[in-house]
């Protein structure tokens, strides 16, 4: 049950923040449940697809979202995904846990220094081309892959630097970008041997739930909120992770 309601407040808060949520989920079951790393992102990145599905869904509805470039990015990312998840295996528990920290907490921090002077208003956007979409999809998809975090601060990043996109879009967009990398990812995980049905089930259930509620706050609450949710969540994850080298 304590898992059960800890993963559906955590569900909430990435819906709301347009995440995946795959490190803060990492973080939590490695440092609070005791599943040990490999096993916890084996875990969490199937997780992640059901509950952006959900979340994706919900921000489509209300409008949080540009679809056809959101697809395309998502489509390289999951052919990076596929790859990175094929390299977890290769890489030391307590290496892979200090890449972990350090990429979201990286994010993090890029993510304030890039959003601290966006204004409320969505300024004109200009189209980019082509091979900046693959470049921000395929990036993404092998960071996320590789750590199995998501890399949702990542593509936000990605999206409000390279892409111009207005930062409710971009956060509505993320969800549908992180879909085809989830799934692809999630594939690699299971041809691993680190996925756990049972832990999967618990962890599935209540993330969806609570991704699908918190995706109609995205509109509805101020945008100093989901700016903060946006840069705290990885932050925050890194340091719960980092505790356990402490």
């Amino acid at each position: 049950m304590i898992l059960f309601l800890t993963m559906l407040m955590l569900g909430l808060l990435l819906g709301f923040i347009g995440a995946g949520g795959a490190g803060f989920i990492i973080a939590l079951l490695v440092t609070v449940f005791n599943v040990p790393i490999h096993a916890a992102i084996g875990t969490a990145v199937p997780v992640m697809f059901f509950t952006v599905l959900t979340g994706s869904l919900s921000h489509f509805r209300e409008g949080n979202m540009y679809v056809k470039q959101g697809l395309m990015v998502g489509a390289f990312g999951g052919v990076g995904a596929y790859f990175g998840m094929r390299l977890t295996p290769l890489i030391n528990p307590n290496v892979l846990m200090l890449f972990t920290v350090s990429a979201l907490a990286l994010s993090g921090i890029l993510i304030w220094a890039k959003t601290r002077l966006v204004a409320e208003s969505e300024p004109q956007r200009k189209e980019p081309g082509f091979m900046r979409y693959a470049a921000v999809g395929l990036g993404n998809g092998l960071i996320s892959g590789t750590f199995g975090i998501g890399a949702a601060p990542f593509i936000q990043l990605s999206l409000l630097k390279w892409l111009h996109f207005p930062m409710r879009i971009a956060a509505g967009t993320t969800m549908l970008v992180i879909l085809p990398i989830a799934l692809f990812a999630s594939i690699g995980s299971f041809q691993n041997g680190y996925f756990d049905m049972e832990l999967f089930l618990q962890v599935a259930l209540s993330t969806m739930a609570g991704s699908y509620i918190g995706a109609k706050l995205t509109k509805r609450l101020p945008q100093v909120f989901l700016r903060y949710g946006i840069v705290a969540t990885p932050i925050v994850s890194a340091m719960v992770l980092l505790s356990n080298f402490l």
